[in-house]
């Protein structure tokens, strides 16, 4: 398809949300809208040819689709893709892509920290220096133990590629098995999670979120669980069950967990997560590092010119099964 000469682009920000840098790099090719809400999506849409979205929440572009007249390509400045997963988007033409890649080494980084974190107890560590208490403990060895990653995708490779570096042993989750993967000892199907949770002593949810995966982490999953396993969540907080997975933490079913992502964001202040002494929380940060803004930038614009030079594109998302397909 021959490209039009000056595409017309819409961003879509959430309300409140300042301009994304280097859109004057975007402006030298491109007419750029910017919206940040349905109405304002509704009066941008008609003549768009291309959509930035950079708000992974948003319900925006679902309520306002009908406006859309000429639009030919979504690109989603995120690793998840889920709220842009709506019917009448999925059955379209339309084509979406998302940041894959942007934020895989960074989320592994953060994971390795966490799986350290809990076997040097350093949670322990900073409550007693808070209360000036000298006390000495031994802690745990990392090496030998056996990190289960569910969804072995780009962001799951990174991470097996990491803690195996570290001298764990890696093993992932996926759709399809794969047993001479470079990155873990084996990649197990979807089918076999349940008896690989009761091995691993670390259980990362790298998986997008998916009609398949929401509500994945409950009650059974948790008693699956070995009782000294601690759960990393860098994927999506739906895809766990809050409230079991603070029955499994209290009632000593697994031994902890580093959560990075919620079902609500951002988290109630009153909330009892926040004074489990076995749990580490962040905000929704894992894969965000110094500059991530620029090169979110950087990768649409890349992709952009793909596109307006030959109508190809990379990071394509499947959107049937909601991801981008592996590389």
């Amino acid at each position: 398809m021959t490209q039009p000469s000056t595409p017309v682009v819409t961003v879509l920000t959430a309300p409140g949300e300042p301009e994304p840098p280097g859109m004057d790099a975007l402006r030298a090719r491109a007419e750029v809208r910017f919206a940040c809400d349905e109405q304002t999506l509704r009066d941008t849409l008609p003549g768009t040819d291309v959509m930035m979205v950079t708000d992974f929440r948003t319900e925006a572009l679902e309520a306002a689709w009908e406006s859309a007249d000429k639009l030919q390509w979504i690109h989603a400045t995120s690793a998840g893709v889920d709220a842009l997963m709506f019917p009448a988007l999925i059955h379209s033409d339309v084509v979406v892509t998302n940041a894959r890649g942007i934020f895989d080494r960074t989320i592994a980084e953060y994971v390795l920290c966490t799986i350290l974190m809990f076997a040097k107890d350093f949670p322990g560590s900073i409550r007693l220096q808070m209360k000036h208490q000298w006390k000495h403990r031994d802690t745990e060895r990392a090496e030998g133990k056996q990190v289960l990653v569910v969804g072995a995708g780009s962001i799951g490779r990174q991470i097996g590629r990491l803690v195996s570096a570290a001298g764990l042993n890696a093993h992932g989750i996926a759709r399809t098995p794969r047993h001479d993967d470079p990155d873990f000892v084996a990649v197990h199907g979807n089918d076999e999670l349940f008896e690989q949770l009761g091995h691993a002593d670390y259980v990362v949810i790298a998986a997008p979120l998916t009609p398949q995966t929401e509500g994945l982490f409950d009650e059974k999953a948790f008693k699956a669980m070995k009782s000294s396993a601690r759960l990393i969540n860098i994927g999506r907080g739906p895809i766990v069950k809050t409230d079991d997975l603070i029955a499994a933490l209290r009632d000593g079913e697994i031994a902890g967990a580093g959560l990075d992502v919620f079902e609500e964001e951002p988290l109630p202040e009153n909330h009892p997560l926040w004074d489990m002494e076995n749990v580490t929380m962040t905000a929704h940060m894992a894969g965000d590092f110094i500059g991530w803004k620029r090169a979110l930038t950087d990768q649409f614009l890349e992709n952009f010119d793909h596109w307006h030079a030959s109508g190809e594109l990379f990071n394509l998302v499947d959107k049937e099964l909601g991801y981008a397909g592996s590389k």
